[in-house]
């Protein structure tokens, strides 16, 4: 059971929050609860909520966790949930030191919560939902069965990360024309296929109404075959399965549950460099101005190293969101930005350049509010920056049997890692006809960008919507330069060129 802070951390939590405030950071109200290491496993393996609905996932979460922490392999220092109030877990066996580093982690990620614009459209009562949402599994299944509604909740989870993640920010479709502003359409141009006249009196003798009538449903059944639905590709998987799939009641309250939590998530995967770079930034800024003694320092660089420690094998979001905001903040204080700094070729003036203008802090608050990972590399990882900390990057050699270094050539780089940030990395896929050939078949396609689709995650996602959808699942992608369709009937998998 979570414990309330004792009251030496309460007045440290008041005197963190009152230093965040003062640098001008904006937060929810946060409530610190403390836990063991083992009730931080059991949170953290739900996704950091108390309470969410049975699934066996969980379980194989909290064991990985509980292993890698007994081997030394991790440690779970805090967990900040995006609410309002904001709720945040310390480790209990965490010395005062560290205790303080976290709060002053978790105020830069609350702020960053509730500013930053891709977490605005998320429900900012997710806790309350999340409970919600486990009461309504349970009672589906005490009336259904467990094997019945785990069958239907691993087909979901397996596409939760078919949603179109930019939904909420955009408007789809075009506003609704005027009534006043709409051309009158004549009835020739309504109905195709009516007998030529030249004289409008002699229409109704040479089209007469029962004629009219024949050729408008001619017409409405010819288009009606030949219009596909979605009328335009449809980014979001889930929601079209949930409006078109033919689902019980109680699988399309699972569906649109589970939908919406990959809404509430998403956010999170979007901006991972961003939140933790901006979280590690103030946790630095405030112990090192404010809130860390001379007795402390010592745990404070011990614990920091080892925050922004760079890893051979993967990129490390804390030290590359930290060290692009501090950049950022270097560049805009000394005016290196803009035309004359683009355009100035001379490098020892470039050296030296300094308009003390003082407009770091200003836009560094600024970058939190209206980027995501995507833009904020594409805008700020610049030719400067990937020379200065020698970014590179690296390939498998299937010979040497391990990663080797592929290029430093800055463009690569910065492609090679946008690549990566794109949609989280995931092969992006639109569902093209949901009747295709007039069979109710459905037709997805994948959006190719030079990644040939794994075939193994092809086959796992037909066969996975094809239990949601169930009728034949095809999906159009490019695999080894040449166009194929793949296809999944419920009980095997065909290949063809197309």
């Amino acid at each position: 059971m979570a414990r309330p802070l004792p009251p030496e951390y309460i007045d440290l939590q008041q005197e963190v929050e009152e230093y965040a405030r003062g640098f001008g950071l904006d937060m929810f109200e946060c409530f610190y609860e403390m836990l063991d290491f083992d009730e931080v496993n059991m949170v953290a393996s739900y996704g950091g909520f108390p309470v969410r609905y049975p699934h066996w996932k969980w379980g194989m979460e909290y064991e990985r966790l509980s292993k890698s922490y007994e081997y030394g392999l991790h440690k779970i220092y805090e967990m900040v949930i995006n609410n309002d109030p904001c709720y945040a877990y310390l480790l209990e066996s965490n010395s005062f030191t560290d205790q303080k580093l976290v709060m002053c982690h978790v105020s830069g990620h609350n702020d960053f919560f509730k500013n930053n614009f891709t977490f605005r459209h998320t429900n900012r009562k997710m806790i309350d939902e999340m409970a919600n949402h486990a009461t309504r599994m349970r009672r589906y299944i005490d009336w259904y069965g467990v094997e019945e509604v785990e069958k239907f909740v691993d087909a979901v989870l397996s596409i939760d990360n078919l949603i179109d993640v930019h939904a909420p920010f955009i408007k789809r479709k075009g506003a609704p024309i005027p009534e006043e502003d709409r051309e009158r359409p004549t009835q020739r141009d309504r109905v195709p296929g009516l007998l030529p006249t030249d004289r409008e009196y002699m229409e109704n003798y040479i089209n007469p109404r029962a004629f009219v009538e024949a050729q408008r449903k001619k017409a409405e059944e010819e288009a009606q075959k030949e219009q596909r639905f979605p009328r335009d590709p449809e980014r979001d998987v889930m929601l079209f399965l949930l409006e078109y799939a033919p689902l019980t009641r109680w699988q399309r309250d699972i569906l649109d549950m589970l939908r919406e939590e990959a809404y509430y998530f998403a956010p999170q995967g979007m901006t991972k460099i961003m939140n933790e770079g901006w979280a590690t930034y103030w946790h630095a800024k405030l112990m090192t101005e404010k809130a860390m003694d001379s007795s402390e320092v010592i745990d404070f660089a011990d614990k920091h190293s080892g925050v922004v420690q760079m890893s051979r094998q993967s990129l490390n979001p804390y030290k590359l969101g930290l060290e692009l905001f501090r950049d950022i903040e270097d560049r805009w204080n000394r005016g290196r930005f803009g035309k004359e700094w683009d355009e100035c070729d001379d490098m020892a003036e470039r050296r030296r350049w300094d308009k003390e203008l003082g407009l770091g802090r200003d836009k560094i608050f600024q970058v939190r509010q209206i980027y995501n990972d995507v833009t904020f590399v594409d805008e700020f990882f610049t030719l400067d920056f990937c020379r200065e900390h020698g970014f590179f990057a690296y390939e498998y050699d299937k010979k040497r049997r391990q990663f080797v270094i592929d290029t430093r050539e800055f463009d690569a780089v910065k492609q090679k890692m946008l690549q990566q940030l794109t949609n989280f990395g995931q092969p992006v896929i639109r569902v093209i006809d949901g009747n295709y050939e007039n069979r109710a078949e459905l037709l997805l396609e994948h959006d190719h960008e030079g990644v040939d689709l794994d075939m193994g995650y092809g086959q796992d996602t037909l066969k996975n919507i094809h239990a949601i959808w169930t009728r034949p699942v095809h999906i159009l992608t490019s695999y080894d330069d040449r166009r194929v369709m793949l296809s999944f009937d419920g009980s095997e998998f065909a290949e063809k060129a197309v």
